[in-house]
């Protein structure tokens, strides 16, 4: 089963409301997921994000692959810079 991080979009049209979730890829950006990370309000000014740090690291840990925008969103909380430093100090 190969695990994403990804967006799963919500809200109504024209205005977009996502959840950060983990799924598995081969499933829908709607679908089905395995767990909820955090929430990606990109209408607001600067955009809202929420995000459990834990959960993220721990899916990270266990060999998920970020979406490019999560991965972007990740990079800006510093969950991908403390990831790389663990992997590198071992």
């Amino acid at each position: 089963m190969a695990v994403k991080l990804r967006l799963k979009r919500m809200g109504k049209k024209g205005k977009p409301f996502y959840r950060i979730v983990a799924a598995d890829s081969r499933y829908p950006r709607d679908g089905r997921i395995i767990e909820s990370i955090g929430t990606y309000n990109p209408t607001t000014d600067p955009a809202q994000i929420t995000l459990n740090n834990e959960l993220a690291e721990k899916w990270l840990k266990n060999g998920a692959q970020p979406s490019d925008t999560v991965r972007s969103i990740l990079s800006k909380h510093g969950i991908m810079k403390k990831l790389h430093e663990e992997k590198n100090a071992k």
